[in-house]
C-alpha cells in the first residue's frame, strides 16, 4: 500500500522530520517486482535502517522501505558454514544471532546500526573486521531489467567503507539477500582498539565469541551516543588515506599523531583524531554538534535540520584540510 506525504522520522537515526512524497514497504523479491512495473515512471529512493543517510530535504518520488526479513542456512560444513540473511533484517540481530548459533567472523561488528543489506553496500567494518572478510554474495534486482541478479566479492569491488553499489551502480539495483561465510572454528581477533582492555575489565582471559561481542557492545556504548536518545548517524566521516611522506611531516608537529598500515604504501589516520585535536569534539551550535565521548559522530540533540548538520560537517571538513592538509570524506549517504 502506497502512503503520501509519509514521514520519515522514525525512519532516519538523526530523527529529522522530513517527508517522502510516496512510501511503499516491500518484504518479499515479487512484492518489490510488482512495486517496480507499477511506479517505474517515479524517481526511486531504497531504505535500510536510516542509520547512514542525512535527509536535508523531503524526498520527492517514491521511498520503498526494505523489510525483507529470514535467515536460512545455504550450505554447512565440519568447519563454516554459509548462511544467507534477508536485507531487511537489523544487523545486530543477524550478529546475535549468528553468535549464539556458535558461527564466528561478526562478533567485531556487533551493535553497528542499520540493515544487513546496508552492510555490503558500506562494506562495514569495526574493530579489525570488515564485511569483506566474510562476504560470501549477494543477490540483488536489477530495476532496469527487474531480473534478480547474482553478485560475488570480486563483483562488488570492497573498498574501504565502499562498494560498486556506492560507485559505478549506485541506483541501479536493489540488494534483497546476502550471504556471509562464517566458521564454526573461531579465529579471535582482540588486538584491535580496546577490546583486550575490555576483556580483563569483564575477567575473561580465554574469551569466546560472545565474550567478544559484549567488549565491542560495552566499548560502543560507552563513546556513541544511543539515536533513541540523541539523534546521530554514528561515523560521520571516513578515516582518511593519505601519503606516507604527509604522515612524516605531520609527525614532526604532532609526534602522536595515530597512523596505521593501509594499501599501496598509504597511510590510514584517524579522523576522530584530527578532528578532536582541531577543537571540534564537545562543540555545540545550537541544536546540533560534535558528541563530547566521540569527536566523530555529529548529533542532532532535538530541533536540529539536516542542512544544519551539514554544514557543521562542511566547516569541519574545511578545518581539517586548513589544519593538516588532509581531506576528510564523509561516510554517510547525503539526501
Amino acid at each position: 500500500m502506497i502512503e503520501q506525504n509519509f514521514s520519515l522520522k522514525a525512519f532516519n537515526t538523526f530523527g529529522f522530520d522530513l517527508k517522502a512524497e510516496n512510501f511503499i514497504r516491500f518484504n518479499s523479491i515479487v512484492g518489490l517486482s510488482e512495486i517496480l512495473k507499477e511506479h517505474r515512471e517515479k524517481p526511486l529512493f531504497i531504505l535500510g535502517g536510516g542509520s547512514n543517510i542525512l535527509l536535508t530535504k523531503n524526498i520527492s518520488g517514491l521511498v520503498l522501505k526494505n523489510e525483507i526479513k529470514g535467515i536460512k542456512i545455504i550450505e554447512d560444513h565440519e568447519d563454516y558454514v554459509i548462511v544467507e540473511s534477508g536485507a531487511g533484517e537489523v544487523w545486530h540481530e543477524f550478529v546475535l544471532h549468528c553468535i549464539n548459533f556458535g558461527w564466528a567472523g561478526i562478533e567485531n561488528l556487533s551493535l553497528i546500526p542499520g540493515s544487513v543489506g546496508a552492510s555490503p553496500m558500506q562494506n562495514i567494518g569495526a574493530y579489525g573486521v570488515e564485511i569483506k572478510d566474510v562476504f560470501a554474495y549477494l543477490s540483488a534486482l536489477n530495476i532496469a531489467t527487474g531480473e534478480l541478479e547474482i553478485f560475488n566479492a570480486e563483483q562488488c569491488k570492497f573498498a574501504y567503507r565502499e562498494s560498486v553499489f556506492k560507485q559505478a551502480l549506485k541506483g541501479k539495483y536493489i540488494i534483497c539477500n546476502v550471504a556471509f561465510k562464517l566458521s564454526k572454528k573461531a579465529i579471535k581477533n582482540t588486538t584491535y582498539g580496546a577490546i583486550e582492555d575490555e576483556l580483563k575489565k569483564m575477567g575473561v582471559s580465554d574469551p569466546n565469541i560472545e565474550d567478544i561481542s559484549k567488549a565491542v557492545i560495552s566499548i560502543r556504548q560507552s563513546k556513541l551516543p544511543n539515536p533513541a536518545v540523541i539523534g546521530n548517524a554514528g561515523s560521520f566521516f571516513k578515516n582518511p588515506i593519505v601519503s606516507e611522506e604527509l604522515v612524516k611531516k605531520l609527525q614532526e608537529i604532532y609526534p602522536d599523531i595515530p597512523n596505521y598500515p593501509s594499501t599501496n604504501g598509504t597511510k590510514k589516520l584517524a579522523a576522530g583524531w584530527l578532528i578532536e585535536k582541531a577543537g571540534w569534539k564537545g562543540k555545540t551550535i545550537g541544536n546540533i554538534g560534535v558528541h563530547k565521548n566521540q569527536a566523530l559522530v555529529l548529533v542532532n540533540y532535538g530541533g536540529g535540520t539536516g542542512e544544519e548538520i551539514l554544514a557543521l560537517s562542511t566547516a569541519i571538513i574545511e578545518d581539517i584540510k586548513s589544519k593538516f592538509k588532509v581531506e576528510l570524506e564523509r561516510e554517510v549517504n547525503i539526501m
